[in-house]
C-alpha cells in the first residue's frame, strides 16, 4: 500500500481514468458491433460517421494506438462500402 498522500492520490485518480477509458472503450466497441451487423448503407453510413469520431477520440486521448485506429477506420469504411 502506498505511504505517501500523493501516491494515495495517484492511485485514486489513475482508478478513475482506468475507468472513463473502459467506458469510452467499451462504448465504441458496441458501435462498432452495431455497425457491422447493419445491413441498410444509409444506416451504416450514418453509423460510420459516428464510429469513426469515436475511434479518433480514442487514438487522441492514447486509449488505443493510432495506428490500431487507422486500421479500424479503413475496415469499417471497407465494410460500409461493400454494402449492396
Amino acid at each position: 500500500m502506498a505511504n505517501h498522500k500523493s501516491a494515495i492520490k495517484r492511485i485514486r485518480a489513475n482508478e478513475k481514468k482506468r475507468l472513463r477509458n473502459r467506458y469510452q472503450a467499451k462504448t465504441a466497441r458496441t458501435y462498432i458491433r452495431k455497425l457491422r451487423e447493419t445491413e441498410d448503407k444509409v444506416e451504416a453510413q450514418a453509423l460510420l460517421k459516428i464510429v469513426h469520431s469515436m475511434i479518433d477520440k480514442l487514438a487522441r486521448k492514447n486509449i488505443i494506438h493510432k495506428n490500431n485506429a487507422a486500421h479500424k477506420k479503413s475496415k469499417l469504411a471497407k465494410f460500409v462500402t461493400a454494402l449492396a
